[in-house]
């Protein structure tokens, strides 16, 4: 049974995943370290880990498995349900594979880098915009599809 698992603190598109998740009728988990109401809807639940840093990253990375979804922007996090079969989306809709994943956290270490050599560095990128919550609709449509078959 497919179950999406997400990392629920400061994700944009919680609201957009029960969505597409009940119109599937797939379980949606929200891993957070507070802070979040739980959910009215019977197919989705708030796990509240305790604090510390990865705590949810560690949550998520021992249940998610081949046919789940997992939706995170934490690169090794990521990385480690990538390796165990999960399909991983980004809120932006990316999906990241075997194929792109190392790329992915070879960037982020990149960027950690250059924040630790200009400690005046601004900025993270750019603002989550329509357009990426339209592709991740799309993509965690496909992705739910494609975990059905």
């Amino acid at each position: 049974m497919t179950t999406v698992y997400v990392d629920a603190d400061a994700c944009p598109v919680r609201a957009e995943t029960e969505r597409v998740a009940t119109r599937h009728k797939v379980r949606v988990v929200y891993v957070t370290n507070g802070g979040l109401r739980p959910p009215a809807n019977p197919l989705a639940e708030l796990v509240i880990v305790p604090e510390g840093p990865d705590a949810a990253d560690m949550w998520i990375a021992e249940r998610a498995c081949r046919g789940d979804v997992v939706v995170t922007a934490d690169m090794p996090l990521a990385a480690r349900c990538v390796e165990t079969g999960a399909q991983v989306l980004r809120p932006n809709g990316e999906a990241l594979t075997r194929a792109n994943i190392g790329a992915q956290l070879a960037m982020r270490d990149l960027a950690a880098d250059l924040r630790a050599a200009d400690p005046f560095r601004q900025g993270g990128g750019r603002m989550f915009s329509k357009a990426d919550r339209a592709r991740f609709l799309n993509a965690l449509e496909t992705a739910l599809r494609k975990a059905e078959t």
